[in-house]
């Protein structure tokens, strides 16, 4: 078996885990407005505000990456593009379904986008501890 030459870092997982969870909460219900959220699910007129919206994402991640690993700014521009395909997919679906909060698969669709969301984050926060290697034992 080979030997590592370093491993990531735990502590840098965990805090860039945690940092992506709470800009999640904040980016997706905090800052986003009636404007964004109404918008960018409907059927026409829904890109100003779904860019909107995935700018305060993409704003998000470029702080967390300045913070922790600027060299990988460039994940506030992945964010902005994974972001707004997963919630542009998300409106298309609930409009070509029809669905409503009144019905279940309204909320296997919302709980699905979610966890599309924070799967993405989870490889952010990856990388980022990836780029602060700690030495193997």
């Amino acid at each position: 078996m080979p030997i590592a030459s370093g491993s990531i870092s735990a502590n840098a997982l965990i805090l860039a885990t945690a940092l992506f969870i709470f800009k999640q909460l904040v980016a997706d219900y905090f800052l986003q407005t009636t404007w964004m959220a109404l918008g960018k699910e409907k059927p026409k007129g829904w890109l100003p505000p779904l860019v909107a919206h995935v700018s305060v994402h993409a704003a998000c991640t470029l702080t967390i990456c300045l913070t922790l690993s600027p060299a990988l700014f460039w994940l506030a521009l992945v964010d902005f593009v994974i972001h707004g395909t997963i919630d542009r997919s998300k409106s298309l679906m609930q409009l070509r379904l029809q669905l409503s909060p009144n019905q279940g698969k309204y909320w296997w669709l919302l709980g699905s986008d979610q966890t599309l969301h924070h799967l993405t984050h989870l490889a952010f926060a990856v990388a980022i501890a990836s780029s602060v290697m700690t030495p193997a034992l």
